[in-house]
């Protein structure tokens, strides 16, 4: 019979298929289910309330509507924002992998409802962002705190965190393998079987749930045959990825210079982006919401080349100022609509200077996309098939492989910028991902390792007490006091003890710090830790052993198991 003790003991180990691939079913179910919501929530009163019943159609409204719309939603947002503390203000991306790093994928309820209700307001307001980015944190959070219900060891956790990500992408998009690349390549930033199999599955479960609602249908539609009419044009692709590095390059620099200014409150700084929004909006109202609409219309060719150069400026200063001023939303919305005005921009001037090679519109803006997406995150793989997904259009993957690729190297190599969320975690002083050793011990608990050949003991026992724990041929004697462990001795010192020392003193109690040369001295660690904590706590605290512990169901703690310096460091080499 499995129970979910055991269940906990098998998921600390690196290798536990079969149950991390049922976390990753469970994973994708409840992501699934608060994507729903959330899009619902969104979509829901914007068709009701926006011309056409288009969730995305902001220019249908009245220039003072949009003004008062997302300043007034701005000022109120703030203000909210304003009364939580500077630690629940903390959502996004970027909340995930710091969560991730510093806290093993404990992600804490209250964010997470501030992340919901935050997005959702300021989506609903018109303010220029994505949904991806609270979708993200939503879906980690909701596997984490599944993990965390069930207790499970920090690993799994950790695990489960990829599998959240991959199916918030997955579901809210229809975007089921790029949302697993996403979580590998630009969460977790490592590729292991073990992890694959969970992510994949949640990615799948999240689709289907979605599609079950909302139907499988294309995030864009694309004209029909499109494709490269020759091989000429792709000195024209590199152009445009390097054109498209440089953009994402004065991108990422305008929100990090934008992220420096000392401003004092949230409410100043969410106040101050929504004001930018609607001063900007009066002119080109393309720039509000996420602007998927605004990419249709580019795909199908039917946006002038003055209103994709206005967009296009428009869209890099508000998005700028509204991700770096922390306004709760994505940013991975606008880098495709900034990539897909640039793409159509390159095709109206080739369309001009060349019409006789120039390929489909809808071409140039599909490399726009992903090469923007891949430049600002520095993630060609998952902007590649983020973009084929999205379009449905495999046969741009070559093209796009060589746009995407120019773009990123441009921006890493040429301008020396960083993805958007590692600048963000650099400014706040963590260093992602962890080096090698770290991360190959954060893979597994600390009850896959732990050595159960123990018993307890009081600090002082009779020679009888002391026959009867070593029959059940023990290696260690984990020595208790009222407050919890005090300290280990090697079963054999007893054993030694008993041999020879106790036949000259009779039957005397026997005090077991007096009869070894080796007592080790012991600190506490809860059975969900990792290897990485283990190996922490072992620097931090200088001890010689970590005794396991969990609470049982009346709170009071039990030893599990024991592990030693030398194991961890061991286990540190081998698997290192």
């Amino acid at each position: 019979m499995i129970t979910l003790e055991n269940l906990r003991h098998r998921l600390a180990t690196a290798d536990a298929f079969p149950q991390l691939a049922i976390l990753g079913v469970l994973a994708g179910l409840s992501t699934g289910l608060v994507m729903l919501m959330f899009r619902a929530i969104i979509e829901l009163p914007l068709m009701a309330l926006l011309p056409g019943h288009n969730s995305e159609n902001f220019e249908g409204l009245a220039p003072l509507t949009r003004v008062c719309l997302v300043v007034g939603g701005a000022v109120l947002l703030g203000l909210w924002m304003q009364r939580l503390t500077p630690m629940r203000r903390s959502v996004g991306v970027v909340h995930v992998m710091e969560r991730l790093n510093a806290h093993q994928g404990r992600m804490p309820l209250p964010n997470a409802i501030v992340q919901f209700v935050g997005g959702a307001a300021a989506l609903l307001t018109g303010q220029s962002g994505g949904r991806e980015g609270p979708a993200i944190h939503l879906g980690a959070a909701a596997s984490s705190l599944l993990g965390q219900i069930l207790e499970l060891p920090n690993n799994s956790i950790r695990t489960l965190i990829a599998c959240g990500t991959a199916a918030a992408i997955a579901g809210s998009f229809n975007t089921p393998l790029a949302g697993v690349i996403f979580a590998m390549e630009v969460v977790m930033m490592e590729y292991t079987i073990a992890s694959f199999t969970p992510v994949i599955l949640a990615a799948v479960t999240s689709t289907l749930l979605s599609q079950a609602v909302f139907g499988n249908h294309t995030a864009f539609v694309v004209p029909d045959d499109i494709r490269v009419h020759s091989l000429v044009e792709y000195p024209i692709f590199l152009l445009e990825g390097l054109l498209i590095g440089c953009v994402a390059s004065a991108f990422l620099a305008a929100m990090e210079r934008l992220s420096r200014l000392k401003i004092d409150t949230a409410w100043a700084g969410i106040t101050i982006s929504g004001i930018t929004t609607g001063a900007i909006c009066i002119v080109v109202p393309e720039v509000m919401g996420i602007g998927y609409d605004t990419v249709e219309r580019a795909l199908q060719g039917n946006i002038a080349l003055g209103t994709l150069v206005a967009v296009l400026c428009g869209k890099v200063v508000v998005s700028a100022v509204t991700y770096a001023l922390r306004v709760p939303v994505g940013i991975i919305g606008p880098t495709l609509v900034i990539g897909a005005c640039t793409g159509a921009v390159l095709s109206a001037v080739g369309r001009l200077l060349a019409p006789e090679f120039a390929s489909d519109t809808a071409i140039y803006v599909m490399l726009g996309m992903g090469a923007m997406m891949g430049a600002v995150l520095q993630a060609p793989l998952a902007a590649l098939i983020a973009v084929v997904e999205l379009t449905g259009t495999p046969n741009i993957t070559l093209p796009a492989m060589l746009a995407i690729v120019v773009a990123v190297v441009t921006t890493n190599s040429l301008f020396r910028q960083r993805s958007v969320f590692l600048a963000a975690l650099d400014a706040r002083g963590l260093s992602y991902p962890a080096d090698p050793v770290a991360q190959h011990l954060q893979r597994t608990g600390v009850v896959g390792v732990m050595d159960r050949s123990f018993v307890v003991s009081l600090e002082r026992v009779t020679p009888d007490y002391a026959t009867m724990a070593l029959g059940r041929e023990p290696r260690w004697i984990v020595v208790e006091g009222p407050q919890g462990p005090l300290y280990v001795i090697a079963a054999s010192d007893l054993q030694h003890h008993l041999d020879h020392d106790q036949q000259e003193r009779g039957g005397e109690s026997i005090r077991l710090d007096e009869i070894s040369s080796a007592t080790m001295e012991v600190a506490p660690i809860d059975s969900r830790a990792t290897m990485y904590e283990a190996w922490q706590v072992l620097k931090d605290s200088k001890v010689d052993a970590l005794c396991v512990r969990r609470a049982d169901a009346s709170t009071v703690a039990i030893t599990l198991g024991v592990l030693t310096r030398e194991e961890v460091l061991r286990f540190a080499r081998v698997n290192g």
